[in-house]
């Protein structure tokens, strides 16, 4: 009996680790192409769904992205137009019409929000590249066309970006 409570014990430890350490992943350097873009802009590659921050011009951070489901998803290029630390959250109009019963505003810092920790919106549009509450949703075509990341992710994307920075969409 107790060594089948220890093998419980220890397959619970380990599956806590395992999902501690995917909680806690933060971008992966990687090599990309010398000169397709400059330093500091986000290219954000929704059929491999990844992000990636160009850092040189052979380097970048890679993060896995959740990105828009089916007819939700675009292309083209834009720029960081805000910044914002645990934001409430009001549905976008298109949300509300698939979700009527949503609430008008859900607060920042609700594990209901799905901005998670953290949100960079972007200019000409109701899409962001934001943080979720939702993990299992990263790496899906699950968004309305939002780029969602890790908590831990969009935490460190966060503190290497500024507003103005560029984002470059494609799939």
């Amino acid at each position: 009996m107790w060594k089948r409570i220890a093998v419980a014990f220890l397959s619970t430890i380990g599956m806590v680790v395992l999902a501690t350490d995917a909680a806690q992943a933060r971008g992966e350097l990687v090599g990309v192409p010398n000169g397709e873009y400059s330093p500091g802009t986000i290219v954000v590659r929704t059929n491999e769904r990844h992000l990636y921050l160009i850092l040189d011009s052979g380097h970048a951070m890679r993060y896995p992205v959740g990105v828009g489901r089916h007819g939700k998803q675009w292309a083209g290029d834009t720029r960081i137009d805000g910044k914002y630390r645990n934001p409430a959250w009001s549905p976008p109009q298109e949300v509300r019409r698939d979700k009527p019963f949503m609430p008008d505003v859900i607060p920042g810092g609700s594990p209901r929000n799905p901005m998670g920790v953290a949100a960079m919106t972007l200019a000409g549009g109701e899409y962001a590249i934001h943080g979720t509450n939702t993990p299992g949703s990263v790496g899906g075509f699950v968004s309305y066309g939002c780029i969602r990341m890790l908590n831990t992710d969009i935490t460190d994307l966060f503190e290497r970006v500024s507003v103005g920075t560029r984002v470059v969409v494609t799939h």
